[in-house]
C-alpha cells in the first residue's frame, strides 16, 4: 500500500512568499542557486572597530534580516549574522531601479549579502552604507512577532533553529558550552591525558547504575545496549598501560526526564593511574572552578536562585559527618545494621523495598532524602557506602565505606568519583550482588561483565577516576535551572504522542 502524501497548507503570507520566490525564478534570479558568498567581516567586529574620520574601508557581510523601515528613496534593515546585528542604509541611487525595487518587495526572515562602506549615523549607531546586495536565501515562514518573540518553551526546544533566529542571545549559552569543554581539554591535556574514544554499543551495559536503551544488531542478530557509562572501557585501558585518559562523550539512559536529567546527555570520564579520589577532588574542583574564571571573569555566580562562590577552597566532608550534621544521626556510632535501620526510620527515612535492610543502605537513604537539599556552596561530600558503590575500593580504616566522592552545588550533583576497584576477585563478588539485585527486580542494577573481571585479573595498577556531567556544568556557569537550555536539541515527546 502506497504511502498517502501528506500536501501542505499554507498561510497566506506563506502563500505570497512563494509566489515572490516564484517570479524571482521566472526572472532568472533564483538566490537557490547562489552556491558561495564571499564573507569579510562580522556586525560586532564593525561595530566594535570602528574610528570616526578614520579612511573608509569596503565591507561584505551577510546575515538575515530582522526588521526594516522603509522611507521613500531610502531604507534602514537590521541584518542579523553569527556575532549579532547591525544596521544597514540602503538607497535606491546606490542599488539603482530595479535593484531597490527588489529590496523592498524581500521579506523578514531573508538572507542578504551586502557590499558597502561603515559609517556612524546622526543618532551615533555604526551601520553600513550598502553599495551592494545580493538576495541569498528566500523564507518562506512568517518569523514570529518581533515585540513578542518566541516564548513557548515547548516551541523553542522543538525548533531550536527558530529559537536561536528570534532569541540570539540563546546562542549564549552553547558558546559557553564550547569554550567549557574547550577549557577542559586543554586542562586535562596539560595533565598529560590522552583523549580516547569507546564503543557507544555493547553487549552488556555497565559503569553505572541506570537503565540502558536496547537495540538490536541485525547481522550479528544479538540485543546491544546504548552505554550508560564509558568507564569499563577506559579502565581497560588503564590495564593496557594508557595511564591517564579521558572520554567526553553522548551517555544514554533510559529512564525519567526532569529539569536536570535528559535521557541522552554529556559527560566527561576520567582515569589516572597511581592517583586516587582526593586528586580526583583536585582536579574536579580545578576545571570547574578554572572554567568559571577564565570564561566568566569571576568565581561568583547565580543558579538555581542561590549565589554562589566557585572559589578554590571547597569543603570537603564524610557522608557520616553530613547525615551527623544535617539529620542528627551519629552513624560512626552505630555498629548494628537494625540499629541503623531503626535510627533512619525514626527521622521519616525509608529504604527501597529491593535494598538490604543494612548499615550502609540507611546511611545513604538519610544521605539521599535529608541531606542534598542543603548543599548549596561547592561541597564533595566522601565515604560512600560499600552497597551503593560497586566500582569503588574499600577504605582501609572502615571496610563499609568505599574511597569515594560526589561534588554539590545547589543540591545538584556535579561530578561523581572514585579510587577505583582493582581486586578481581572483591569485584566478582560485588557484581554477583549487583546481579542479585537485578533478580529481585533491580533494573538498574550493575551486569557482571566477565570481560572486565577478566582484564583486572592481568593487574590494574592504583587508580583515581571520575565523571563530570557537562550539561550540568553549563547550566551552573549559564544560570539555566533546566538541562533544556543548554542542550541544542533535547529529547521531546512526539507532538501526536
Amino acid at each position: 500500500m502506497a504511502q498517502e502524501m501528506n500536501v501542505p497548507s499554507y498561510s497566506e503570507q506563506e502563500q505570497i512568499r512563494r509566489e515572490k520566490l516564484a517570479a524571482l525564478q521566472a526572472a532568472g534570479q533564483d538566490p537557490y542557486e547562489i552556491t558561495h558568498y564571499d564573507v569579510t567581516h562580522h556586525s560586532q567586529d564593525i561595530i566594535e572597530n570602528f574610528v570616526d574620520d578614520a579612511e573608509p574601508i569596503e565591507v561584505s557581510v551577510a546575515g538575515r534580516m530582522m526588521s526594516r523601515r522603509v522611507m521613500g528613496k531610502a531604507s534602514f534593515a537590521s541584518l542579523l549574522d553569527r556575532q549579532g546585528n547591525i544596521q544597514i542604509y540602503v538607497t535606491r541611487d546606490d542599488l539603482g531601479e530595479d535593484a531597490y525595487a527588489a529590496f523592498k518587495k524581500s521579506d523578514i526572515g531573508d538572507i542578504f549579502g551586502v557590499k558597502g562602506i561603515p559609517f556612524r549615523t546622526k543618532t551615533g549607531m555604526v551601520s553600513i552604507h550598502v553599495k551592494e546586495m545580493t538576495l541569498l536565501s528566500k523564507s518562506l515562514k512568517v518569523l514570529p512577532e518581533k515585540f513578542h518573540g518566541l516564548v513557548d518553551t515547548d516551541l523553542r526546544f522543538r525548533q531550536r533553529y527558530l529559537d536561536l533566529i528570534v532569541n540570539p542571545e540563546v546562542k549564549k549559552n552553547f558558546i559557553i558550552r564550547s569554550q567549557f569543554i574547550k577549557f577542559m581539554r586543554n586542562y586535562l591535556d596539560n595533565m598529560g591525558y590522552i583523549e580516547v574514544e569507546t564503543p557507544v554499543l555493547n553487549t552488556i551495559a555497565g559503569g553505572a547504575a541506570a537503565r540502558p536503551f536496547v537495540t538490536h544488531h541485525n547481522t550479528l542478530d544479538i540485543n546491544m545496549y546504548m552505554r550508560i557509562a564509558t568507564e569499563l572501557p577506559l579502565k581497560r585501558l588503564i590495564v593496557g598501560g594508557m595511564d591517564r585518559v579521558y572520554e567526553i562523550g553522548r551517555i544514554f539512559r533510559n529512564e525519567g526526564m526532569d529539569p536536570k536529567h535528559n535521557p541522552e546527555f554529556t559527560s566527561v570520564e576520567l582515569y589516572q593511574a597511581y592517583a586516587d579520589f582526593h586528586d580526583m577532588m583536585d582536579i574536579c574542583e580545578g576545571i570547574i572552578s578554572g572554567a568559571a574564571k577564565e570564561i566568566l571573569g569571576t568565581y561568583e555566580v547565580e543558579w538555581m536562585g542561590e549565589k554562589v562562590n566557585l572559589a578554590p577552597g571547597w569543603r570537603r566532608m564524610t557522608m557520616v559527618e553530613a547525615v551527623k550534621e544535617y539529620v542528627g544521626i551519629d552513624f560512626g556510632a552505630i555498629t548494628d545494621d537494625a540499629e541503623a535501620v531503626a535510627a533512619a526510620k525514626e527521622k521519616g527515612v525509608e529504604l527501597a523495598e529491593t535494598a538490604d535492610k543494612t548499615w550502609g543502605n540507611a546511611l545513604y537513604a538519610c544521605f539521599d532524602q535529608k541531606v542534598e537539599e542543603h548543599l548549596i556552596q561547592p561541597t564533595f561530600i566522601t565515604m560512600y557506602p560499600v552497597e551503593v558503590s560497586p566500582l569503588t575500593k574499600r577504605s582501609p580504616e572502615d571496610p563499609r565505606l568505599t574511597e569515594r566522592f560526589e561534588a554539590f552545588i545547589c543540591h545538584s550533583e556535579m561530578g561523581n568519583a572514585y579510587s577505583e576497584l582493582n581486586d578481581p576477585i572483591d569485584q566478582r563478588s560485588r557484581f554477583e550482588k549487583q546481579l542479585e539485585l537485578r533478580e529481585r527486580g533491580d533494573d538498574e542494577a550493575e551486569m557482571l561483565d566477565e570481560d572486565f573481571l577478566n582484564a583486572l585479573e592481568y593487574g590494574m595498577p592504583p587508580t583515581g577516576g571520575m565523571g563530570i556531567g557537562i550539561d550540568r556544568c553549563v547550566m551552573l556557569l549559564t544560570g539555566n535551572d533546566t538541562i533544556r537550555e543548554v542542550i541544542l536539541f533535547p529529547t521531546m515527546k512526539p507532538l501526536d504522542r
